[in-house]
Order: C-alpha cells, then sequence, then structure tokens
C-alpha cells in the first residue's frame, strides 16, 4: 500500500480545514507533487462518502489506482470532465482537476455553467498546477463556479470586472472590443487568498530540472515551396483539394500544420506532406523509449508509420513501445516517467500546454528530465515556443509581427 508524504499529510489537513470553514480550496500545487493523492486523503479527512472526481479521460485510470493503492474507503466516482453532463449520483464532495479549465472570460464556458448548476452547492476541492497562466481574469469564473465564492456577490463577470479589472479595448479587425485581460492581480489575490493553498516541488523535496534542446530538421523542398506559394497567392488549388489561407488566422493555421508536414484541406481532408520530421525522430531515437507529443491529428499519422508506437499508457508502461499523445490531451494527468525523454512533433501555441506537458517526466527521485524540441527551419514553431516560454499565448496578433503583409 502507498504512503504520503509528511507534506501531503500536512497540506490535507490544512485543506480539510479550509473546506470545512469555506466550502471551497483551492490547492495551486505544482506538477507532480501529488494532487491527486492530496486531494483523495483531504477528502478522506472532511469524512466524505460519496466524491465525484472530475478530470481529464487519460487521468481516470491513474486516479483510481491511486484511490486503491492508498486504500481510502469512500465511494469514489472518476469521470471525464466531458461526461459532467450526464452524471448521475448523491455526491457530498467535487474534486475539480486541472480546475483552470474553467477560467474562460468574460463568458463562461458551457462546462462551467453545467458545473455550478449542478454541483455548485456542494463542497469543492479544486486542483491546478496553472491556476491563471496568462491573466487575473482567469480566476473569477474558477471561484464563480462554486456558491461559497469569495465574488459570490457578482452575478456575472462584467460587474466584477468593474471592480477588479482595467478595462481597456483591442481591435479584433472587424471591430474595436472592451479588454478585460488586465485585471487587478493584487486585488484579486487579496480576495482568494484565504481559499489557497500553494506547494512547489522545491519545497516537496524535488531536485530534477528540465533540460531543453532545439534540434532543427531541413524540410523537403517542396514544403517550403508550397509554403511559400500560400504566403504569396493565399491560396493553393489543387486537381481534388484546395488550400486556402484568406486571413491571418487561416494563414496561421495552415502555416502551423505545412513546417510539421501535414496540412488539412478547405473539404475536411487532411494529408501528410512532408514526413521529415518523423524519420528525424527514428533516426536520432530508434533504440530510446520516449513520449512524443503531436499537434494535429495527420501527424499521429506520420508517427505511427515508424514504428514500435503506442497511444496507449497501459501498453506504453508495460512494453518497450514510446508512446505518442496529442499535446493537450497529454499534457495533464499523467505520468511519463518511463519514458527518458520527451519529443515535441510540434508545439502548442499554448502556454500552459508548454509549462504542464514538458513537465511529465518529473518524479521525486528523477535528477534530470531531457526534453527535444524537433523545429523545421526557417518554420513557425521557433517564434512560438520563444512566446510560450515567456509565459503568454503564440497569438494572431504575435504572428502577424513575424508575417502580416
Amino acid at each position: 500500500m502507498k504512503v504520503l508524504r509528511n507534506y501531503q499529510e500536512r497540506i490535507s489537513k490544512d485543506a480539510n480545514d479550509i473546506l470545512k470553514r469555506l466550502g471551497f480550496v483551492y490547492l495551486a500545487l505544482e506538477v507532480r507533487v501529488g494532487k491527486t493523492a492530496i486531494a483523495l486523503n483531504t477528502a478522506h479527512i472532511y469524512g466524505a462518502k460519496n466524491v465525484l472526481f472530475v478530470t481529464k479521460k487519460k487521468a481516470i485510470k491513474s486516479i483510481e489506482n491511486d484511490y486503491i493503492d492508498f486504500g481510502f474507503k469512500f465511494n469514489l466516482t472518476v469521470i471525464n470532465a466531458e461526461s459532467l453532463h450526464k452524471v448521475t449520483g448523491n455526491f457530498d464532495l467535487i474534486i475539480s482537476d486541472e480546475h483552470h479549465k474553467y477560467g474562460a472570460f468574460p463568458k463562461p464556458s458551457k462546462g462551467t455553467v453545467c458545473f455550478k448548476k449542478t454541483f455548485g452547492h456542494l463542497p469543492i476541492i479544486a486542483l491546478s498546477g496553472t491556476m491563471n497562466p496568462e491573466s487575473y481574469s482567469q480566476v473569477f469564473h474558477q471561484f464563480w463556479i462554486s456558491n461559497s465564492s469569495p465574488f459570490k456577490q457578482y452575478a456575472n463577470f462584467y460587474q466584477w470586472a468593474l471592480h477588479y479589472v482595467n478595462i481597456g479595448q483591442k481591435y479584433l479587425g472587424y471591430a474595436i472590443v472592451k479588454d478585460y485581460s488586465v485585471a487587478k492581480g493584487g486585488l484579486i489575490q487579496a480576495a482568494i487568498e484565504q481559499y489557497i493553498i500553494t506547494y512547489t516541488q522545491k519545497q516537496a523535496g524535488f531536485t530534477s530540472e528540465v533540460i531543453e534542446r532545439i534540434l532543427t530538421v531541413e524540410m523537403n523542398e517542396s514544403t517550403y515551396d508550397l509554403v511559400a506559394k500560400l504566403k504569396k497567392d493565399n491560396v493553393i488549388e489543387g486537381k481534388t483539394e484546395v488550400i486556402i489561407a484568406d486571413t491571418g488566422a487561416k494563414m496561421m493555421s495552415k502555416l502551423h500544420q505545412m513546417y510539421s508536414g501535414t496540412v488539412k484541406f478547405e473539404s475536411g481532408n487532411s494529408m501528410v506532406l512532408d514526413k521529415s520530421k518523423a524519420l528525424f525522430i527514428k533516426s536520432q531515437f530508434a533504440t530510446t523509449k520516449i513520449a512524443i507529443f503531436y499537434k494535429f491529428k495527420e501527424e499521429l499519422n506520420v508517427i505511427l508509420s515508424i514504428g514500435n508506437i503506442t497511444t496507449d499508457l497501459n501498453e506504453f508502461n508495460t512494453t518497450d513501445k514510446s508512446i505518442a499523445l496529442q499535446i493537450v490531451s497529454g499534457r495533464e494527468g499523467i505520468n511519463l516517467s518511463a519514458a527518458k525523454y520527451i519529443v515535441y512533433y510540434n508545439i502548442d501555441f499554448s502556454a500552459v500546454s508548454y509549462w504542464q506537458s514538458r513537465d511529465r517526466l518529473t518524479t521525486m527521485d528523477r535528477l534530470s528530465n531531457e526534453v527535444f524540441w524537433i523545429f523545421a527551419k526557417g518554420g513557425i514553431e521557433h517564434h512560438i515556443y520563444k512566446q510560450v516560454m515567456a509565459k503568454k499565448n503564440f497569438t494572431l496578433s504575435t504572428f502577424n509581427k513575424y508575417y502580416g503583409k
């Protein structure tokens, strides 16, 4: 049976105190310090009988294993967040994993509204290592989701923003709209700090560091020819398919795809244009167990073609096969420490994706985590990397600085 570490026991007790006093606790803990075990133990100390754990699909099995391995006795239901509207049962405590997903603003997502309507009256343990990666405005709906929110006097984000946001303006190309991204961090922090427990890997005793290396690949000449034509004409017409990039957003998306060797046509069909990255990965890591992160669906087909690759986490952990995971679905809640390296076939525009997925190798006793980024020579990936490293999303305005006409 697994045993909690001393700091996990201590955090659990502190979380229970907050939960009993306020009805909502936010465990803003760095990745790999054991948020799942801490949350489950908090539920145990709290005396919960029927607990609902809302997470990502790929993390469900790991959470269920932790529940068994630590010997907890309360009833536990673990579901995918996308299935929230289907769940039935009388729960007395909710654990919300990767809670930052409810941080959209100024309007809440459908999932956020569903969560609040169904479970907002119950005590909630929220978990995230990246509560507000881009803006303090992301905080509001993460707390609004609970009836115990410190902002419950505000009916919606817009009312809250009048007090907590320096409201500006931004130009979207077709209109000037209000910009709610510059929030008053100090004021917000003062309002929520009694609900939050923070803890870092360093505090937990982790000594590992993430070492990142960029490897540049020369793509096929035909890829560069297609990119040049698209940038010049905004359209490429083939015999049966068409690539159109008649807006900045489409151009950004198409270049993002094509520099890594795939493209999605106007018809919805997609195609592999260039296997250079996959062949490079095969040549560099042929005898090494790795975890490969990809961005677009068609990239998975290219990766699988190099052989000895699975998409199943259990098969990855029990065989010599490497694993391929989509960045967004694989960045949270899973342990990839069985891999020697993480290799990125492509890069996501999101700063959250960067900071969370690169840390999937980390364990308490691992000294270093090596991460390799495979970028196309002259491609868009270098610019994206620079932006997300600075904890900023790669946006259309950023793209236009490099590629705008």
